[in-house]
């Protein structure tokens, strides 16, 4: 298969260029190529889409002299899928386009389904969408409207949930792996049957190059099952066990201080992610269905989760042989003092 990536070296898209590559197909990764680079054994074609916006030139051009098998795209800008569109519907046989559960409207009611719940308005014009979710929404439904009138028939549009695993740069299930390894009491966010639903990185490329493979078409979401979110550290606490070796798990689990939201918020602990959050956390009802959809579709086309203990070792694995700054989560001084507060 001739497989084209937009994207191909930060996190998803690297993880499906070097998932077709494993499977042997061609691969041509184009980026702006500053943030590093594409797998060994991908071709790399450099393209800044926020500059190159005729698609009958330049790059583009060159694009378009190929046919290709299948086109996976990540973006999250609406004229950059327009202008690739236009310069390629003609030449590609099949169009993935990864979206997000961002573009639901509605994310109040568990087991949602792709044709249960209502979409936000597509965006007219490209939104900025770094401190707005509804924009960041509605721009990925502009995005999936065009795909689909371009490629009436021939496309997949895809709606993962959260994505985690070794290379995620938002920290956001990172950070607990990382925190239980370092064990102490653990502030955790009641209720502990909360749901939460995460997808491994790997997980979901494997399935977007198979889907390719076999151009599939349709919306499907693409995350994990839903747990608990005590179950959730539970398997966490299971994997970090495992890579040191020892029986820390179970212990880890007694070490957890369950608090309720409205203390945790009194204190000033925030939630989902960024700075001074437990991750992951949703206390408000509006989105008690993000972390619960119902996913049998996806699961019946392919989709195959690994243990969640498997995700985090490696996580963890990964995140310790790095530095950098925290994207998500307390910092250990900041957990302190909110513990110690509790026990006033």
């Amino acid at each position: 298969m001739r497989l084209l990536i937009f994207g191909g070296s930060v996190f998803l898209s690297k993880a499906v260029a070097k998932a077709a590559l494993a499977r042997g197909h061609h691969v041509a990764c184009v980026s702006r190529g500053d943030s590093g680079s594409v797998p060994k054994g991908a071709q790399h074609i450099i393209l800044d889409r926020s500059e190159e916006t005729n698609p009958a030139a330049g790059s583009w051009a060159g694009l378009a002299s190929h046919d290709w098998d299948a086109v996976i795209d990540v973006a999250r800008t609406p004229s950059w899928v327009q202008t690739a569109l236009t310069a390629l519907a003609d030449r590609v046989a099949h169009w993935t386009f990864v979206s997000s559960i961002s573009v639901y409207a509605d994310l109040s009611a568990p087991g949602g389904t792709p044709g249960t719940t209502p979409l936000f308005e597509p965006a007219d014009d490209d939104l900025d969408d770094t401190s707005n979710p509804e924009a960041y929404g509605r721009n990925k439904v502009a995005c999936e409207q065009a795909v689909q009138q371009a490629m009436d028939g021939h496309n997949l549009i895809v709606r993962p949930g959260l994505i985690i695993g070794p290379g995620d740069p938002s920290g956001r299930y990172t950070y607990w792996p990382l925190r239980l390894s370092r064990g102490g009491r653990i502030l955790v966010p009641e209720p502990q049957d909360a749901p939460s639903q995460v997808i491994d990185v790997r997980d979901l490329a494997e399935w977007l190059v198979g889907a390719a493979e076999q151009q599939l078409t349709g919306v499907f979401d693409a995350t994990g099952p839903s747990v608990s979110f005590q179950d959730l550290l539970k398997e966490t606490a299971r994997g970090i066990s495992e890579l040191a070796e020892d029986e820390r798990g179970s212990h880890l689990l007694n070490r957890l201080v369950w608090v309720d939201p409205d203390t945790l918020l009194a204190h000033d602990v925030r939630p989902w992610a960024g700075p001074r959050s437990l991750p992951l956390w949703l206390p408000a009802q509006e989105y008690a269905g993000m972390c619960d959809r119902d996913i049998s579709a996806t699961l019946a086309a392919g989709l195959a989760p690994r243990p969640l203990s498997e995700t985090a070792h490696d996580t963890l694995r990964w995140v310790t042989s790095r530095s950098g700054a925290r994207k998500s989560g307390l910092t250990w001084d900041e957990e302190q003092d909110v513990l110690s507060s509790l026990k006033d």
